[in-house]
């Protein structure tokens, strides 16, 4: 089956990570150099762990796909040959943690002094909007592939910052995430621990609120 981006473009799937070897080496005791290991499914693993071990419901929201072409080599059997990615219409994960909704998005970069707006869509920042107004904990993690550094921005910044583009803006500087944003430390399990980040910010918002 041939599936294809909104732009027309073949999507080539990766392959799994017993299948490549990092050339180069780095520093740390848990690194995402390694294609094999992308961003997206450290988090996917983090979820399976946060599940397993009773401590949040989180999954990934499936994209959608519009059927383009279906062969039918037999009348009981239909075989996709061709289709594409639809563009999410909200962010990439969302559950349930304590009580509490849980939205966020997954982002990457490979600059290593700021975050790209050009990662988000407006059609997110309109989610995230919806969401926070229902009062749902909404985030993005933004991941600096060159840094292997990640870090948790709390989706009020993140759309304060998003209209600053009306003034020429064109990124988040990183020295601005490391003032209003929540590092967090890549471990063995979870691989992306962001629930700790995430008590932080609840416990952070309380005080602000005085609850």
């Amino acid at each position: 089956m041939v599936l294809k981006y909104p732009n027309g473009q073949i999507y080539q799937a990766a392959l799994p990570a017993k299948h490549k070897q990092s050339k180069t080496k780095t520093q740390g005791s848990v690194s995402f150099s390694n294609r094999g290991m992308r961003f997206e499914e450290a988090i996917n693993e983090s979820n399976l762990y946060y599940l397993t071990h009773n401590l949040a419901v989180v999954h990934k929201k499936p994209t959608p796909i519009q059927i383009v072409n279906v062969d039918y080599p037999k009348r009981s059997a239909a075989v996709i040959k061709e289709a594409y990615f639809k563009e999410a219409s909200t962010t990439d994960y969302n559950g349930v943690y304590q009580g509490l909704y849980l939205d966020f998005e997954a982002k990457e970069t490979k600059n290593k002094a700021s975050f790209p707006f050009k990662n988000f869509h407006d059609h997110q920042i309109r989610h995230m909007e919806a969401c926070l107004a229902q009062g749902g904990i909404c985030f993005v993690l933004l991941w600096f592939s060159s840094l292997h550094r990640c870090f948790f921005l709390d989706s009020k910044t993140l759309v304060s910052l998003w209209k600053q583009q009306k003034d020429g803006k064109k990124s988040i500087p990183l020295s601005l995430i490391e003032e209003v944003g929540i590092e967090i430390i890549p471990k063995i399990a979870p691989r992306i621990p962001y629930l700790e980040a995430v008590k932080k910010y609840v416990l952070k918002e309380s005080t602000k609120n005085g609850k």
